[in-house]
């Protein structure tokens, strides 16, 4: 019996037990927190986009889609979008099929180094692409010549970069799912390695690859940190949402383009979905692993190709480690450590209340997710879809437009919830909800993997619930649970665009003093600061490794005893 059938049994009996209060409690608390920080804010940020005076229309939509700045920055973005993402799965898809598809040593290198992006600002990218590239860049001054990195080619290079892990891994993870056994018969057929990388490879890698483009331009048309940075005149719709809402203060037009930038975002993130649906339900049960044989002249290439956007990655990210140490930059190449001394931009307080903050999401976000989907099992399937679909609606909306709908929102006396504002506890919260639908789908992930028949041993047992929670169900999937309670600590930690709204003189957060740093010109003192949140996120990959390591090794000796 399912646990929603004796979910269902239980209701027919009557009454309210103990356990179905628990259930209802393991769902209502998240769900409450689901409407009262996501779907009342995205409501307000709508609401605002049709307020004009004290009555509602569309003028506010009429005036910005009679902008020509508008339009510019749509333009932009599109352009930006579609350029990043070609190329990020075109290097992305080179790099996954050197780990998965080729015979090279040293991939560790190479997956090490694909996912330092991820572990620092997205502001980092743009920052070292200027000590590279900028007028007084190491390139720049080695040749001789002055090269314009801010625009355009600037920000398409730094946003590659921020995008190409997420291409990576994605493709990665279609090409792993190849049958093995195909390739043998090709090959028993007759068909040379370059047939069989375009007529199996290729088409079976399809969603994979379809999956990743969508994911890299949702990340790309969504950034802010990069085109703040390195963007120039080079204007993009979260820029302009940016100018609107601190520059010129005007709330209503910055919902206008919020709603605006949540459209391509909302539809590609659609489309993705069903991509990544329609890759599952093509994946055979009882696959052979492929194990690749040495082919010189594709291996070698596949793994010197890798190893150049490896170091193309290392280069730009190294660059702002090692221009934090640099003296007087360019002209006093001397190391010294002067550039820590911070004290512009609150010093060194923001870093840790940023990692108060990012605590505090992590420990809160990795129960509320757990409890979300502890209860939803419980539930029917007619009460539990929308409750998901609710659940998963997070990721489609940018971490500007979430940012923009928390300053609305909270920043009212018409509502109890305006004392969050300016608190840490809201910063938090939007870390949480900002990455909210990835932690929930990992949490779900291992409750599909947590055999039926342990907890139906549990109930048969007379384990209540909690008790089946506590001791069968938080065990199997403790992997699971560590894994998003990182994942949010490291996102918290680096994220800028949902909380560069909520921020204020008295209350900072990393990203945004990186940012205050650079617009200052303190260019060194702005790497000093993102090497020591980079190292805090390191350090946080590190525990989550060998905690990791550890629980496997407690399960292993489990499971020989």
């Amino acid at each position: 019996m399912s646990v929603a059938d004796q979910n269902t049994r239980d209701e027919a009996r009557g009454g309210l037990d103990a356990d179905r209060l628990l259930t209802l409690a393991c769902v209502g608390l998240p769900l409450i927190g689901l409407i009262l920080f996501f779907a009342y804010p995205m409501a307000i940020v709508f609401l605002r986009s049709i307020t004009v005076g004290e009555s509602y229309g569309l003028g506010n939509y009429a005036e910005v889609l009679g902008s020509s700045g508008f339009w510019r920055a749509t333009r932009h973005s599109l352009i930006m979008g579609g350029a990043t993402t070609a190329l990020s799965v075109l290097l992305g898809f080179v790099i996954a099929h050197g780990l998965y598809r080729c015979a090279f040593p040293g991939k560790w290198i190479i997956r090490s180094v694909i996912v330092l992006p991820l572990l620092a600002p997205s502001l980092v990218q743009a920052l070292g692409l200027i000590f590279l590239l900028g007028r007084n860049g190491v390139v720049s001054r080695a040749l001789g010549v002055e090269i314009e990195i801010y625009g355009f080619w600037g920000l398409l290079i730094a946003n590659t970069l921020y995008a190409l892990p997420q291409a990576v891994m994605i493709i990665g993870a279609a090409l792993v799912l190849l049958d093995a056994r195909t390739y043998e018969a090709a090959e028993v057929m007759g068909a040379s390695p370059w047939r069989q990388f375009r007529d199996l490879t290729i088409p079976a890698a399809r969603f994979g690859i379809l999956n990743a483009a969508f994911v890299c331009f949702t990340v790309t048309i969504t950034d802010f940190g990069n085109a703040a940075v390195i963007g120039g005149d080079y204007s993009v719709l979260a820029t302009e949402i940016y100018s609107q809402v601190v520059g010129q203060r005007n709330f209503n037009m910055g919902a206008v383009v919020g709603i605006m930038l949540l459209l391509p975002t909302v539809i590609s993130y659609t489309i993705e979905r069903q991509a990544m649906k329609r890759q599952r339900a093509g994946q055979a049960t009882g696959q052979v692993a492929y194990r690749p044989s040495f082919a010189p002249l594709r291996d070698l290439s596949m793994a010197s190709l890798s190893l150049l956007i490896c170091a193309g990655i290392v280069g730009v990210i190294g660059i702002v480690v090692y221009a934090s140490f640099v003296k007087l930059w360019p002209y006093n190449m001397a190391l010294s450590t002067k550039h820590y001394d911070i004290t512009l931009a609150g010093g060194y307080s923001s870093l840790w209340m940023t990692i108060v903050i990012s605590l505090a999401a992590a420990a809160g976000g990795t129960l509320a997710v757990f409890l979300l989907a502890l209860g939803l099992r419980r539930l029917p399937p007619a009460v539990a879809q929308p409750i998901q679909i609710l659940a998963a609606m997070p990721a489609a909306v940018p971490g500007m437009v979430l940012g923009l709908a928390y300053i609305l929102t909270f920043n009212s006396t018409a509502t109890p919830l305006y004392l969050l504002y300016g608190s840490a506890a809201l910063i938090a919260i939007v870390n949480f909800y900002h990455y909210h639908t990835q932690g929930f789908l990992t949490v779900m992930t291992g409750f599909r993997q947590l055999p039926q028949a342990l907890e139906e041993a549990a109930g048969s047992l007379g384990a209540g619930l909690a008790r089946s929670a506590r001791d069968v169900v938080a065990p199997f999937i403790a992997p699971m649970l560590v894994s998003v309670f990182f994942f949010l600590f490291m996102r918290s930690m680096v994220t800028l665009s949902a909380v560069v709204f909520l921020t204020t003189p008295d209350l900072s957060v990393a990203a945004v003093t990186i940012m205050r740093l650079d617009d200052a010109g303190l260019t060194s003192q702005a790497a000093a600061f993102s090497t020591c949140v980079m190292a805090v996120v390191c350090v946080a990959v590190l525990f989550m490794k060998v905690t990791l390591a550890l629980m496997g090794r407690r399960t292993r000796a489990k499971g020989e005893a």
